[in-house]
């Protein structure tokens, strides 16, 4: 997969949410990346899909709007697809996970694919040893299910990163 890495300091995205309660449990602070590979039919956040669109924005800059907000619980990065820009997005992680809040990461790559490309992008690895959780797979028009939390279709999965690292399988979970 091409790099989109615009530096490790700066993430290209379409826009923030500084409070979500629709994008996991609790307060969330939501990163929408720019860019996504995938194309689903019928994404509900299409206008993410051009890698050209959207304009760079600073981690310091995220982090700064993150600190201004003593009740959020987490953080959520999503699309776009931030598997496109994994050392921008491990920067972020890090530096939320020193602010002692969760993170949940949005791909339309399964986990697998995910921990493939981390097999050769040490930046991917290194992102999914920091994120809590991750809602897997592709948008699936067909398996389209509105009653599910926090995501859009059946196919996809909460899982548990951090238990699944520790268990040597995926670890899924229905809801947080």
């Amino acid at each position: 997969m091409k790099d989109y890495n615009i530096d490790e300091n700066t993430l290209r995205i379409a826009g923030v949410v500084r409070e979500s309660i629709v994008d996991g449990p609790g307060i969330r602070f939501v990163v929408f990346c720019q860019g996504c590979p995938h194309l689903c039919p019928g994404c509900h956040n299409p206008a993410t899909h051009d890698f050209d669109g959207g304009y760079p924005c600073e981690i310091e800059k995220i982090i700064r709007a993150i600190d201004e907000n003593p009740l959020l619980d987490g953080v959520t990065f999503s699309g776009g697809e931030p598997a496109c820009q994994p050392k921008a997005f491990l920067n972020l992680a890090k530096q939320i996970k020193e602010r002692n809040l969760n993170i949940i990461m949005y791909s339309g790559f399964t986990f697998e694919q995910l921990t493939e490309m981390g097999v050769s992008d040490a930046a991917m690895a290194e992102l999914l040893q920091t994120i809590d959780f991750l809602i897997d797979g592709r948008y699936e028009a067909a398996q389209r299910d509105l009653s599910l939390p926090f995501r859009g279709s059946r196919n996809q999965r909460i899982i548990d990163v951090q238990a699944s690292h520790k268990k040597g399988e995926i670890i899924t979970i229905e809801n947080f």
